[in-house]
């Protein structure tokens, strides 16, 4: 399917995304979302006050559709045409280092502090303030 080929009426029936796939595919093109979205509106005639209304909808529209990708200096492709490069670092340390008798007592003293009373002290001064008012409280209040 090329857009030349098809019908006023069948483009009209395409989504924007679904246009700009195809420019995309079409063309073998980068683009920026501004430029991409002028040769969508460009394709169905529409006013430059259309395209300043849904420019921002059709952002939201590339960014979530699984097709397209943003490439360097916030350019739009399609998906297909990359790959991504997954590095696994097989050489990076666990955060909590284990002993060598694997002693989970031993690595819970480490990191967890059985003292909790300096945090109960916390918590009530950040609560001393608090005031609790029940639904009856505040509908009379809101009247």
């Amino acid at each position: 399917m090329t857009l030349k080929n098809l019908t006023k009426e069948e483009l009209e029936n395409m989504s924007y995304d679904d246009i700009a796939y195809e420019i995309l595919k079409e063309t073998n093109k980068k683009y920026k979302t501004t430029d991409l979205f002028k040769e969508v509106c460009n394709i169905l005639n529409m006013s430059e006050k259309e395209y300043e209304n849904q420019i921002a909808e059709f952002f939201q529209v590339l960014s979530t559709d699984q097709r397209f990708t943003m490439v360097k200096d916030g350019y739009w492709d399609l998906k297909i045409r990359h790959r991504a490069n997954i590095v696994i670092d097989d050489e990076e340390e666990d955060d909590l280092p284990l002993d060598q008798d694997n002693n989970e007592e031993e690595i819970e003293e480490d990191y967890y502090d059985d003292n909790d009373e300096d945090n109960d002290e916390d918590n009530d001064d950040d609560l001393k303030d608090l005031v609790i008012i029940n639904e009856e409280d505040q509908e009379s209040d809101l009247i």
